[in-house]
């Protein structure tokens, strides 16, 4: 309670005072009365304020108990509902989750019963606990993801992994890692967990498999699952039981007569949440940003680079340069109608879904009851190619037997299945609208397929501004994705179309965007003398613009800021070369101590960042090996990123003079230190 700490802090005061007085009176020497009218004063004083602070005090109010979150048992619920295989995932944009889901479903196939689980709602101390359940197994789908680091949702899982020394044996395990080779950590969380649950005793059913998603993901798992059933049947005995049918796994319920006001049109957890907002805002309680910038960047040439601007106002929204923004889409109105129309529904139908399986905690595939139409429109993906289960499912549902056919195949894994889907579905680019309108006999119920489609995720941007700059507000800068597919139909990316036209007008209808901030590892150096260098092509540029705002400032600031370099790439000086005129100023005022760019099609011979970092060797190795020297790199993983290692590499051989070997490890000794961090995308 503020007040009796008042009081209390007032009364130490005026002892204070009181002792001081005394010892002034004793050095004096001079006779006193044994009580002076001020002691009798602040006698009474001290005795009124303990008797007011006794009785007359606000009373605290009892502080609710907060019972603590206790996750509950995965194996008394596997004993209550006598299942015997858990699934669990490390998911990050939900397709770990989603083969879980098909992995537990698989099992029923094989006279087994499965549990899709998210590790963070249980006790995964209790793994050793296995074995009391006859036959039983865990599966693990994990991503890795970041620089080789485990999903939100499996961090605590992974953290016991490395402080227990449980015993496990007697647990049956199998391991399916998602990664991608592009990164340098390729599946180290997948990789782990499968090494890490055979050293405490884990009996390994079947071996790690190894997703990429830089060449086909999909392909990987179902290769691997194909041989991980018959290794299963083979461990414990069993046999497939030959229902190849499709299983549901929610039941369709049609709302014919509910208030509205109990709907959810677009939220991602709380009904109204987009009414009534209240912060912490996060990826299950997102903030409506307003939109208040929105520019073309480029001057010329058939792309659209934007620079967009997010009001972030009274959200308590905190965010630090490097961190990323996501935003959560919405469909294109145009296909979510055709959608409807090929399946004659009205997508204004008030629905749920309701998950069979009463004990599940995901009671249902998407936020309900909402409409077929708030489904696909936020909550579903339509725009990407469905994968080969979807297809599987759906096949029953095409009149045509050759279409049927042909569907089964592609869920197969066979090599001509495998090639199949290769061409029609991937290389084509073919989503569910052009699955549909090239397969006329099929016609599957809409519930089903909604019931199929993974969720529309999240969208992940580099922050583009400085929060001491800009503490309101939150840019991005992105390329609008549009092109025409094989099929000659037109591709539009879901985010950056839907971004671009969220455009600024004076009518006082303002757009808005439901947002959230994800910390990130890509960070300033602490000391802001140290040199930093900044390689950052195309819209790898974001990050930058807040770094070099922040130095700006720091400058500002009177702080002695070191040397700010940046490495930038585009195609043209004319037509793509991103915040010219601001980066132009940045090196007019001294905050960027060097301005380097690569225009790589300027010239006849392409010229690109990793060229412009060897012309410079002496002076970066310099800034690298005797001045600390920070280096950071963003953009695109497949190459730029692998070429600007190289490029350092090299650097390192020629002008420090190290073997190849030792250039390798001197640069993932920076890593390890945080003196060399990346942020890239495939």
């Amino acid at each position: 309670d503020s007040s009796v700490f008042q009081h209390i802090s007032f009364l130490n005061s005026v002892k204070m005072e009181d002792s001081e007085s005394q010892m002034l009176s004793d050095e004096e020497q001079t006779p006193e009365p044994l009580l002076g009218s001020l002691d009798i004063f602040l006698f009474s004083l001290i005795a009124g304020l303990l008797i007011y602070w006794f009785f007359f005090r606000k009373k605290p109010e009892p502080v609710p108990e907060m019972k603590p979150f206790t996750p509950t048992s995965f194996i008394e619920k596997m004993k209550k509902t006598n299942r015997n295989v858990v699934v669990f995932y490390g998911s990050q944009t939900g397709t770990a989750e989603e083969f879980a889901n098909r992995l537990a479903k698989d099992a029923q196939r094989y006279g087994m019963k499965g549990m899709p689980t998210d590790p963070e709602e249980y006790d995964m101390s209790e793994l050793s606990r296995l074995k009391e359940i006859p036959n039983s197994m865990a599966v693990f789908c994990m991503a890795t993801y970041g620089e080789g680091d485990p999903t939100d949702n499996a961090q605590e899982f992974y953290d016991w992994m490395q402080g227990t020394d449980d015993d496990l044996a007697g647990v049956n395990f199998a391991v399916f890692g998602l990664g991608n080779k592009t990164y340098e950590h390729f599946n180290a969380t997948g990789k782990y967990t499968d090494k890490r649950l055979a050293e405490l005793g884990g009996n390994r059913v079947f071996d790690l498999g190894l997703g990429d998603d830089d060449s086909n993901l999909e392909e990987d798992f179902i290769s691997w699952k194909e041989q991980f059933w018959p290794a299963v049947c083979e461990f414990f005995g069993v046999e497939a039981t030959g229902e190849d049918s499709s299983i549901r796994q929610f039941e369709l319920v049609v709302h014919n007569d509910i208030n509205m006001n109990e709907v959810y049109t677009g939220e991602m957890g709380r009904l109204k949440s987009f009414q009534t907002q209240k912060p912490p805002f996060d990826s299950k309680n997102p903030f409506l940003a307003t939109v208040t910038g929105n520019r073309k960047l480029n001057e010329g040439g058939n792309r659209h680079l934007m620079h967009i601007e997010l009001d972030i106002t009274d959200s308590k929204i905190r965010y630090d340069s490097g961190d990323h923004v996501a935003v959560y889409p919405t469909n294109d109105a145009a296909v979510v109608n055709r959608i409807g129309e090929r399946l004659g529904v009205d997508l204004d139908t008030v629905i749920s879904l309701k998950n069979l399986d009463e004990e599940s905690n995901k009671k249902h595939p998407f936020p309900c009851p909402t409409t077929y139409r708030t489904a696909l429109t936020h909550y579903l993906d339509i725009n990407n190619t469905p994968r080969t289960n979807v297809l599987f499912e759906l096949a029953q549902y095409a009149s045509d037997p050759q279409e049927q056919e042909n569907m089964r195949k592609m869920a197969s894994a066979s090599p001509e299945g495998k090639a199949l889907y290769h061409s029609w579905v991937l290389d084509s680019e073919r989503n569910i609208l052009a699955i549909l309108e090239d397969l006329p006999s099929l016609n599957p119920p809409i519930d089903h397929l909604c019931e199929l489609l993974p969720r529309l995720q999240a969208r992940y941007y580099s922050i583009a501004s400085s929060s001491k700059v800009y503490p309101t507000s939150i840019h991005i800068c992105a390329v609008v994705i549009e092109y025409t597919t094989k099929t000659e139909r037109v591709f539009k990316g879901v985010a950056t179309n839907w971004l671009k036209n969220k455009e600024v007008t004076d009518n006082g209808h303002k757009h808005t965007v439901p947002m959230y901030v994800r910390r990130s590892q890509f960070r300033l150096p602490f000391k802001p003398s140290n040199p930093i260098i900044m390689i950052g092509p195309g819209t790898g540029i974001a990050p930058f613009m807040g770094f070099i705002q922040e130095r700006a400032w720091q400058k500002e600031q009177g702080k002695e800021v070191g040397e700010t370099i940046l490495y930038f790439g585009c195609r043209h000086k004319n037509e793509d070369f991103l915040y010219q005129q601001e980066l132009e100023e940045f090196e007019r005022a001294g905050v960027l101590t060097q301005l380097n760019v690569a225009f790589s099609r300027d010239q006849e011979h392409k010229i690109y960042v990793q060229h412009l970092l060897k012309k410079n060797k002496e002076q970066l190795w310099k800034l690298i090996h005797s001045n600390n020297a920070h280096i950071y790199v963003c953009g695109d993983a497949r190459n730029m990123a692998r070429d600007v290692h190289t490029a350092f590499y090299e650097i390192a051989e020629e002008v420090g003079s190290l073997t190849h070997t030792q250039a390798v490890d001197y640069f993932k000794k920076l890593m390890t230190k945080g003196r060399y961090s990346q942020d890239v995308w495939s």
